[in-house]
């Protein structure tokens, strides 16, 4: 792995036992789409025009997106005329950017071989990998040959995000599409995470609807009508006559215990 544009690791800066999340994304496209130019500017904020067209090679920086640090990996391959050889990303890759220039058709018919091999390979080996493919040097509008609707509808055929951006001028833009593939993988690890089994509990049966009681008019006291739980226990209950009406008072505290007791009459409890 080169270090030649990735950012170094302070040394101290985080313990050994604690290392960060990865996220590997593979840059795929023909020859002089701007996938080494995407990569350096993602990399060092700087544009250089001239790359070896035979260098592949894979760098690493140490990114936060979303308030979350990841160690976001890049290959930046160097396939000449499509698709080659393959497999050295695809069981390595966790997310991949296709990439075609706005200015040549050529490169955008190539990303459609590109977009037919990641299809093929997920449908065999049972592994979603979010793909994003973007038009590149979007400096070079008065040139374009494929339109912005052509690159959408590409995406949409393939299920795939859609985004154009200017590897020469535009850093934001390069560098929200790298954090948007982080943004996607984290999306699929979370759907992928296993179901839980639930347990329930139930230390007793529900109780069943409540039973209105009716107190008989006695001495001068008007008839008192409440509802009573299938849990009620009755204790002793005074003669009506003795029986002085007492003010209830609930309280948090009360109201967290299992089997709350209310006192409604004087020497009668509900528990």
């Amino acid at each position: 792995m080169s270090s030649m544009f990735g950012k170094p690791r302070a040394s101290g800066e985080r313990p050994p036992q604690s290392p960060l999340p990865e996220c590997n994304v593979a840059i795929l496209g023909c020859r002089g789409a701007g996938k080494s130019a995407l990569t350096v500017k993602f990399l060092t904020k700087r544009f250089i025009s001239e790359y070896d067209p035979n260098l592949e090679d894979t760098y690493s920086s140490e990114e936060l997106v979303d308030q979350q640090p990841v160690l976001l990996k890049v290959m930046d391959t160097a396939d000449q005329d499509g698709p080659g050889n393959c497999e050295r990303y695809l069981c390595w890759a966790s997310a991949f950017l296709v990439v075609y220039s706005i200015d040549n058709r050529k490169s955008f018919e190539g990303c459609q071989r590109y977009l037919e091999v990641l299809a093929l390979h997920a449908r065999g080996c049972q592994r979603h990998c979010p793909v994003l493919l973007l038009g590149n040097k979007l400096d070079m509008e008065q040139y374009r040959q494929v339109p912005s609707a052509e690159g959408m509808s590409l995406a949409s055929r393939f299920g795939c995000l859609f985004h154009e951006v200017s590897a020469c001028q535009d850093f934001a833009g390069v560098q929200h599409v790298f954090h948007e593939a982080v943004r996607e993988v984290r999306r699929q690890a979370e759907c992928n995470l296993p179901v839980r089994p639930l347990f329930i509990s139930e230390e007793r049966p529900c109780p069943p609807v409540a039973t209105p009681v009716a107190l008989p008019t006695h001495h001068g006291l008007a008839t008192c009508t409440f509802n009573t739980l299938s849990t009620v226990n009755y204790k002793e209950i005074p003669s009506v006559a003795q029986a002085k009406l007492v003010t209830v008072k609930s309280s948090r505290a009360q109201s967290k215990r299992k089997a709350p007791t209310l006192t409604l009459l004087k020497g009668f409890k509900i528990f």
